[in-house]
């Protein structure tokens, strides 16, 4: 089963920047979508970022050309960058894999952004 741990957020103000991180147990780039999300104080889970298995990168409009998205397949982890932030970007960060089996999520970081 896939494990995923995300780490990296923290309070920053607003302009900074952050890297968040999302290690997993397993190989999970061979043929999976990965993703990261966000959700806010009530508010519903949002999609910020997919990488399909192709390569093939997509970003959610509010955050193109703020935040990228890149992998380390040695230590089967991936990454968001996130640069220019504003008190919007704060939430709790999800990182994602669909696989064959199945959809699995971490437990989140949360980013706060001070403005």
């Amino acid at each position: 089963q896939v494990q995923l741990v995300e780490s990296g957020g923290g309070l920053v103000q607003a302009g900074g920047s952050l890297r968040l991180s999302c290690a997993a147990n397993t190989d999970i780039f061979s043929g999976n979508t990965l993703a990261w999300y966000r959700q806010a104080p009530g508010k519903q889970r949002e999609l910020v970022a997919t990488v399909e298995s192709s390569g093939r990168e997509n970003y959610a409009t509010f955050v193109r050309g703020r935040f990228t998205f890149s992998r380390d397949s040695a230590e089967n982890a991936v990454y968001l960058t996130m640069t220019l932030l504003t008190s919007e970007d704060s939430a709790n960060y999800y990182c994602s894999v669909v696989t064959p089996a199945g959809v699995y999520w971490g437990r989140g970081t949360q980013v706060a952004v001070d403005s």
